[in-house]
């Protein structure tokens, strides 16, 4: 199993959040079109804009089941990873699916791509509607949206939602998904927890 970002340059990430999640994910490897110390990249082969670039996760660039997590990721501890694809329940939306923390098994990331790769600007195109086709996600759901999901087999909790009080205790997976993001919260009180940069 790979473990695995991206990271595109002339965002909000920046090659230290890739070595921020490093620390906290050893092994991880990142497709990314700038250099990261310390961490092994990929190059990036798609000029596919934000968060596109994640759909070069599911491509030949990786091998085998794969996990992958966005960079506004807390990784207490790693979870026992599952051995069928699984994917978030949307936080606030359950409805909707999540794609910002992800195991993908070699057999679904084919597939996967194999539809993507056959027409991306459509795809792209097509998923701008919020709630039911929006983004990565949009274009996932009917593909991978029915799958197990993280909430149901692990501690993947979310900041916005339920850490707003603390971390639960038993937390593993502590995920962003937007603003704040994890760097931008004041390291103090009940967010000690959130490693520094």
């Amino acid at each position: 199993m790979i473990k695995a970002c991206v990271l595109r340059s002339g965002g909000d990430f920046r090659p230290e959040h890739v070595q921020w999640l490093a620390r906290q994910v050893p092994g991880l490897v990142c497709l990314s079109d700038v250099p990261v110390e310390g961490v092994q990249t990929i190059p990036l082969q798609h000029d596919w804009p934000g968060w596109w670039s994640k759909m070069e996760m599911l491509g030949p660039s990786l091998n085998g089941d794969v996990l992958m997590m966005d960079l506004d990721t807390v990784v207490l501890s790693l979870p026992d990873m599952p051995t069928e694809t699984t994917v978030l329940r949307d936080f606030n939306a359950p409805e909707v699916m999540g794609s910002g923390f992800m195991f993908v098994t070699a057999a679904d990331r084919a597939r996967i791509w194999e539809t993507w790769i056959a027409d991306p600007e459509r795809h792209m195109r097509e998923n701008q509607r919020w709630p039911e086709a929006w983004g990565d996600q949009g274009f996932l759901k009917p593909l991978i949206g029915h799958c197990q999901k993280w909430q149901d087999v692990a501690k993947v909790y979310s900041y916005k939602v339920h850490c707003q009080r603390g971390k639960p205790d038993d937390a593993q997976v502590v995920c962003f998904h937007g603003k704040p993001r994890p760097l931008d919260v004041k390291r103090s009180g009940r967010d000690t927890w959130i490693p520094a940069l």
